[in-house]
């Protein structure tokens, strides 16, 4: 009996050790478990936006969306007339499809913080292709000189819109993560980057060489100016 008992004694110790090890292992494993977890500190709460503030906002909303739109239907006259174009389609193609994507952008803008569209919305719409497709007929040059006006009018209008969204943040740094007001300034600077590149585009392609050039260019350019002014206000 007692050889028996000497025999299984030390595997029976061994059992023992084995089983506190484990014992401490679970209960060091629960206790991290339910240690707090510090999270990270909320926000502070956004500031609304001031009544100028929502103003700008609001103005600066409507005439890009009408940009935009006047944009998009000078490209459409435009292609209604090189469609067939092998070398200009694809080129007024891609710059369209461009448009088409910042108006989309503008449309749900305005949807959701409920500004109304400009008034003159109806007129844009005859103007527009009007424009695209008369210079399109007075040929490739002059379709081009049309986009490069253009363009200089809506990028430099963009370029304006920054400068005053980053002068109004100027004294408080904080208001450029308002989610409306950064919104507003990414989206205008990419699609600034968009016009300038299809104004370089115009360029490349002769624009400057289209007949009566100086008097075809200043007065798209007058007429983007006023379009500007007047879809500001109305």
């Amino acid at each position: 009996m007692s050889l028996r008992i000497l025999t299984h004694a030390p595997a029976l110790g061994i059992s023992r050790i084995a089983a506190t090890t484990t014992t401490r292992k679970l209960t060091t494993a629960a206790a991290a478990h339910t240690q707090p977890t510090s999270s990270p500190a909320p926000a502070p709460p956004q500031r609304p936006l001031t009544a100028k503030e929502t103003a700008f906002l609001e103005k600066a909303l409507r005439v890009n969306q009408a940009g935009e739109l006047g944009a998009n239907l000078i490209y459409a006259g435009q292609y209604a007339i090189f469609k067939r174009d092998a070398k200009l389609a694809p080129l007024i193609r891609h710059m369209w499809d461009q448009e088409v994507e910042h108006l989309d952008k503008f449309d749900s803008l305005l949807a959701k913080h409920r500004v109304r569209p400009t008034a003159l919305r109806p007129l844009w719409n005859v103007a527009g292709y009007a424009l695209g497709l008369g210079t399109a007929l007075l040929g490739p040059k002059a379709a081009m000189a049309c986009t490069e006006a253009v363009e200089t009018e809506i990028g430099g209008h963009y370029n304006n819109q920054l400068r005053v969204l980053l002068d109004m943040c100027k004294d408080e740094p904080e208001l450029l993560k308002n989610g409306e007001i950064k919104e507003l300034v990414d989206t205008i600077r990419k699609f600034r980057d968009d016009e300038l590149e299809h104004l370089d585009t115009a360029v490349e392609h002769d624009a400057k060489g289209a007949e009566g050039y100086e008097v075809l260019h200043n007065l798209i350019r007058g007429g983007c100016k006023a379009a500007i002014y007047v879809s500001e206000r109305i």
